[in-house]
């Protein structure tokens, strides 16, 4: 059976605790993601200790943001760890974008658009001239331009954003939240179902998996359930 095209967000207090919710979700899910906490308490380690033997992919969410540079040599410090993405801020410009495709050539630079904990209000506080979805597409469109070849969007835009840049580019959205959960710190979001539905390619889920008691059996219900909508 085909893992569903769930990223699992790992955000586990220790490593232990990360590498035991890998192993119990990776028959059932295609990739796991290791986010900024997890990364900087233990480092390269990490990977290796959530891949484990299945050969899950890992989405590397450290969101980098700074000038070109920098960036370049923090994609290409943690491209020798074989991430199969790795997440930059679109707003952090074409060259900076352009600088990790290039430093990173085997891992797939994902451009974080707008974060799913902002609303109209915090685009508006920041600066950021919205409505959200307008802001999104400008920001997916430069960074397909600068060679970006995933976008992390919330579910809302994923239509709006699939118009802009075709088919051709994968399309993550955090935000996903099955049909009963708490929003918690998530603004924007949308059931699994529908965010498949509207065109997004990889659902990244936390703790409505990680915060079940049993995250294997969280894990094969919500991809039996986005079996039998498609």
């Amino acid at each position: 059976m085909t893992p569903a095209p769930i990223a699992v967000a790992l955000d586990a207090p220790d490593l232990e605790t990360a590498a035991r919710w890998a192993a119990l979700v990776t028959p059932h899910v295609s990739t796991v993601k290791v986010g900024l906490e997890l990364y900087l308490r233990y480092g390269p380690d990490v990977i290796a200790s959530v891949k484990g033997a299945s050969g899950v992919e890992v989405f590397l969410d450290l969101k980098l943001h700074d000038i070109p540079n920098t960036v370049a040599g923090a994609a290409r410090a943690v491209a020798r760890l074989r991430p199969a993405i790795l997440t930059v801020h679109a707003a952090g410009g074409p060259a900076m974008i352009r600088a990790a495709v290039e430093a990173a050539p085997h891992t797939e630079i994902a451009a974080v658009t707008i974060l799913t904990s902002l609303t109209e209000t915090d685009l508006d506080r920041i600066g950021l001239a919205g409505p959200a979805d307008a802001a999104v597409r400008r920001l997916a469109a430069l960074s397909v331009e600068a060679g970006a070849t995933a976008l992390v969007c919330s579910p809302h835009e994923v239509p709006a954003v699939r118009a802009e840049v075709g088919d051709g580019i994968r399309l993550i959205t955090p935000g996903v939240r099955p049909t009963g959960a708490a929003t918690q710190d998530q603004a924007r979001v949308a059931t699994p179902e529908q965010a498949l539905a509207d065109g997004a390619d990889l659902l990244v889920i936390g703790r409505p998996i990680t915060g079940s008691p049993d995250p294997g059996a969280a894990a094969a219900a919500i991809a039996a359930s986005l079996r039998r909508s498609v």
